[in-house]
């Protein structure tokens, strides 16, 4: 007959860490594959358009972008509350813009040169005025593929 002992305490087993290294890196893995970092900080409010005709850009490596608008609130003192340009990180005078494009062309890739094209994502309240400058200053730098960023307009969709 057997003999059960209930008067000694009995410890649990240790949890087994051995797995833990794999599910880690396992969650690494998956942050970095589904995150992308910010490419820009905004220092305009850009309220796009709406568009009942839209395309996607083919090549998003090849464009680079303008953007127009109000500064935001944290920028209106300093700047003020007209209509600026922001190329990358910093507002710029249209006079820089001739500057920037050609700095831009010439760090990509000399086959990829001709291909580059100027995304102008502009406030919907923008003045033409300016758009119009910044068309001009960019014929002058040779940049002439030129597109406008808009949302699709679904609201008038059957």
């Amino acid at each position: 007959m057997a003999r059960i002992r209930k008067d000694t305490e009995r410890e649990t087993p240790e949890l087994s860490t051995s797995s833990l290294p794999d599910i880690i890196f396992m969650f690494l893995f998956f942050f970095m594959a589904v995150t992308t970092m910010k490419e820009i900080t905004f220092k305009v409010r850009v309220s796009p358009v709406l568009a009942t005709e839209v395309q996607k850009l083919e090549n998003k490596s090849l464009t680079r972008y303008v953007y127009v608008g109000k500064p935001m609130e944290q920028y209106k003192k300093s700047f003020g509350s007209e209509t600026r340009i922001q190329l990358g990180d910093v507002f710029a005078d249209i006079n820089e813009l001739e500057t920037f494009i050609v700095s831009e062309r010439s760090a990509m890739n000399e086959d990829d040169q001709n291909m580059m094209t100027v995304s102008i994502k502009a406030d919907k309240d923008t003045k033409m005025g300016i758009i119009n400058d910044i068309k001009q200053t960019l014929r002058r730098a040779y940049a002439l593929k030129i597109v406008y960023s808009a949302n699709k307009d679904i609201r008038n969709q059957q």
